[in-house]
């Protein structure tokens, strides 16, 4: 299973932040419409990406609910039907929920940068470094921290867990 450590946090400046990862990866980035659907799961996060465009991914990951670089273990399925797959899943396990944005990916290195627009929740900057077989978990974290110094990501910008769990949480209030 393919392996990562991610890093999830608020950004209060959408502008300078789009200008650093644009220093770090040479590039203006990519604009990308996500709308995810989250299935209901007895253990992990299981969602559909729709990238709005008849493509999309089913996407299955175990991360835990922790402040700061965190590893992931996923598995990934293209597919070309989302909306029929979709439905199959609805009707399968339940729908959790929904988290639609707008992102803007950027590479740097072995790293993906998102920096994302999310609907009714903000902006918000995730870190993904994709670990080789060779590397450990800490590698990453390193790798992750000269990232977030590089994008004055504090400690009180971190957050826990996914999108929907801050929506779901936002809904309850």
């Amino acid at each position: 299973m393919p392996r990562n450590v991610e890093v999830k946090a608020r950004i209060h400046d959408w502008e300078g932040s789009l200008q650093v990862c644009q220093q770090l990866s040479g590039s203006n980035g990519e604009k990308i419409l996500q709308r995810d659907v989250f299935f209901n799961t007895t253990k992990g996060r299981l969602k559909l990406r729709d990238f709005q465009d008849g493509n999309g991914q089913l996407i299955y990951y175990e991360r835990p609910d922790q402040l700061g670089p965190k590893l992931s273990n996923y598995s990934i399925s293209n597919t070309a039907d989302p909306h029929g797959l979709e439905a199959v899943l609805a009707e399968a396990l339940g729908v959790r929920g929904k988290v639609i944005k707008e992102r803007f990916l950027f590479l740097v290195g072995q790293t993906r940068i998102h920096l994302d627009r999310v609907k009714d929740l903000g902006d918000f900057v995730e870190l993904e470094v994709v670990l080789m077989d060779s590397q450990t978990a800490q590698d990453g974290d390193l790798i992750a921290q000269g990232l977030m110094n590089s994008l004055k990501i504090s400690q009180d910008d971190l957050l826990t867990g996914a999108y929907m769990d801050l929506l779901q949480d936002l809904n309850k209030c």
